[in-house]
């Protein structure tokens, strides 16, 4: 099952709801996103992006997942 930009970005926004949200990709399994968030402010990226994946509940786990690949850039606003 393929998931698709508008279904990521609500996903992303459960747990981000003040975040600015960039989501592309047509193909529903191959996405970008760019997740802007005062929550990220003194983390680094791995802990940023971690927190990330987490929100997706896991949509991209194992083989069987619906999401295969995620390009993911985050940071806290300037």
């Amino acid at each position: 099952m393929a998931i698709y930009a508008d279904e990521l970005e609500k996903i992303l926004r459960e747990t981000f709801p003040e975040a600015e949200i960039a989501v592309e990709g047509a193909d529903g399994v191959h996405m970008s996103a760019m997740v802007i968030d005062e929550s990220f402010r003194g983390k680094n990226r791995v802990q940023q992006q971690r927190a990330v994946y987490a929100a997706l509940k896991g949509k991209m786990d194992g083989p069987s997942g619906e999401l295969h690949a995620l390009a993911l850039t985050t940071k806290a606003p300037e």
